[in-house]
């Protein structure tokens, strides 16, 4: 942050800025220092939390907390501790224009059906046999599956399998709470009546890449699932090149009617760094969030080391020098903001260029003891 210049220390400065307060006015020369930094200089922290202590605090969850209790859903939340008390803005944000969750539905529950103006998008981690219903579709699934529920989009869930089921929730909370256009209306009954076949537009969608000629025009979600059997595949068809340097082998999950981000206001990725890679560092306006679906390894954030294993979810905060080592094949998924930052023409990235591209480590993160 840019020094206060010394005028600013003036007695009779002081005493204007004070006078001037008064009628909730404020003094720019004073607030510029703070408010225009020569470079992004976000408030949302590094973070890393284990696949142990959300698995643990999920199941304490399920013996004091059900959806009929009138939460509607058993989610925790990532807090971001750079965040939190930046209130209200701060609070329920996982970055600084996102917010993630996981949540657990047991055998034969209800998560009952909503509609509200944030997008969001489902990465389910563990289990199988609940089901997400959408505007009348019950859609299945499965571990490592991707799904979408674009804005105001009415949505439910129910579980009819036999095993616990977890899953990673996000949503552009964050940003559409500081521009105020937050609106939640509840179904009038507890959860909607499937009005089309099951897995209805992941049957539509068999061909893969090819789309039905209806979807030749722009619609909010013509695909509702992105099956993990199809994104796996895609994966090993780019392992015949040589991979990213900066991302290894990554693919995105993309809109089939007009090619654009799956979810409007959210990108989301899926790639695989091979035993033994390591990325060059690099940094970006956009920030993400990852979920460790397979393998181990760890990410250098503006030079401290976060150790990762499947399960675990860490951030990394937009601007931030980052770069990934993975000690056994490992599939990383993903959830940024690319997307907003795209949208205000505010995205730009910087690789670094010393050291052979990458990071000295100066320090190890150490999560609170589970």
């Amino acid at each position: 942050m840019a020094e206060k210049h010394s005028y600013m220390q003036d007695q009779d400065v002081k005493d204007f800025t004070k006078d001037i307060q008064q009628y909730n006015l404020g003094p720019l020369w004073e607030a510029i220092p703070a408010l225009m930094h020569k470079n992004p200089e976000p408030h949302a922290e590094a973070y890393l939390w284990s696949d142990e202590l959300l698995k643990k605090k999920l199941m304490e969850a399920a013996q004091i907390f059900t959806p009929d209790r009138g939460g509607e859903r058993r989610a925790i939340y990532f807090q971001n501790p750079g965040l939190t008390y930046r209130q209200p803005w701060g609070w329920a944000s996982t970055t600084q224009t996102l917010y993630a969750a996981v949540q657990l539905l047991l055998p034969g529950e209800v998560a009952p059906s909503h509609r509200h103006s944030q997008s969001a998008l489902r990465f389910i981690t563990d289990g199988e046999g609940a089901y997400t219903i959408v505007e009348g579709e019950r859609i299945f699934m499965e571990e490592g599956d991707f799904l979408i529920t674009p804005k105001n989009l009415w949505h439910g869930h129910g579980h009819v399998g036999e095993e616990p089921m977890i899953w990673m929730d996000a949503l552009d909370i964050p940003t559409i709470y500081s521009l105020g256009g937050t609106f939640f209306e509840p179904y009038p009954d507890k959860i909607e009546t499937p009005k089309r076949p099951d897995n209805f537009s992941e049957l539509r969608y068999s061909g893969g890449i090819v789309r039905p000629i209806s979807d030749r025009y722009s619609a909010v979600a013509p695909l509702a699932n992105y099956k993990w059997k199809r994104t796996a595949e895609a994966i090993e068809g780019l392992m015949k090149f040589e991979p990213d340097p900066y991302d290894g082998y990554a693919v995105e999950y993309i809109n089939p009617s007009n090619g654009q981000t799956a979810n409007p206001t959210m990108g989301a990725w899926m790639q695989k760094l091979p035993k033994g890679f390591h990325t060059k560092a690099h940094r970006h306006t956009h920030s993400s969030i990852y979920q460790v679906h397979r393998g181990s390894g760890y990410t250098i954030i503006n030079g401290v080391r976060f150790d990762w294993k499947k399960g675990d979810y860490f951030v990394v905060p937009n601007w931030a020098w980052h770069e990934h080592v993975a000690t056994e094949d490992s599939y990383l998924f993903s959830v940024n903001d690319l997307p907003i930052m795209e949208r205000f023409d505010l995205e730009q990235g910087q690789v670094l260029d010393t050291n052979n591209g990458n990071q000295e480590v100066k320090s190890e993160f150490k999560a609170v003891p589970v």
